[in-house]
């Protein structure tokens, strides 16, 4: 029965600062590596077969603190399908700020709703559209040979793959909240039927 492992990057810089981050390569906090080491040791005693990150370095960091944390030795596959969400014009920008830039109401429906993008960047909508067809293919792939697959990348592009194993309309993901450094577990068929999913936080 293979087990698929999904974790969100530790704290970085711009988590920290409110700062709309999305393909902008800002490093962990020291809480943040905290938080990494922390997955790692709520993944002890678990083995896998192989790992998956994105190709920016706060999720890739996590993936080396969990396997440095849990002794883990497998192979890395590095993919920007995995990178979190564009946020386009509004990369770099406070939150509070934008807010006051271009209203309350405009910035929720570019961060909450499915399929409205802000400028020159990607809805969940679009995210889902690249990470789903990398995921069917590849992390898919392994469960299908039975593997055992840790996947460390980003809030939405892990809500995509999490909107997809649990059969998430597109308001229901919008109200999904994968929490930093904490490893959300699926139990799986081999044609990636889930079977069993549960949290491993803190007071587990």
């Amino acid at each position: 029965m293979p087990t698929l492992v999904l974790v969100r990057h530790g704290q970085s810089l711009w988590n920290l600062q409110n700062r709309y981050t999305g393909w902008v390569d800002v490093p962990l906090t020291a809480l943040g590596e905290q938080e990494a080491r922390a997955a790692g040791e709520r993944l002890k005693g678990m083995s896998f077969d192989v790992a998956y990150t994105s190709a920016l370095r706060r999720a890739q960091d996590t993936l080396t603190l969990i396997m440095e944390t849990a002794g883990l030795d497998v192979p890395i596959i590095r993919d920007e399908a995995l990178n979190e969400r564009h946020y386009g014009d509004l990369q770099g920008l406070n939150k509070a700020e934008t807010a006051q830039r271009y209203g309350a109401d405009q910035v929720h429906t570019w961060r909450r709703s499915f399929a409205t993008p802000p400028p020159n960047g990607e809805a969940l909508k679009d995210t889902a559209a690249r990470t789903l067809p990398f995921f069917e293919r590849a992390i898919l792939g392994d469960i299908r040979m039975g593997h055992d697959v840790l996947v460390v990348a980003h809030g939405n592009s892990n809500r995509s793959i999490a909107m997809h194993l649990d059969q998430l309309d597109e308001q229901q993901v919008l109200d999904l909240e994968l929490a930093t450094g904490v490893p959300v577990v699926w139990e799986l068929d081999t044609e990636g039927n889930v079977l069993e999913r549960s949290v491993l936080d803190g007071g587990q």
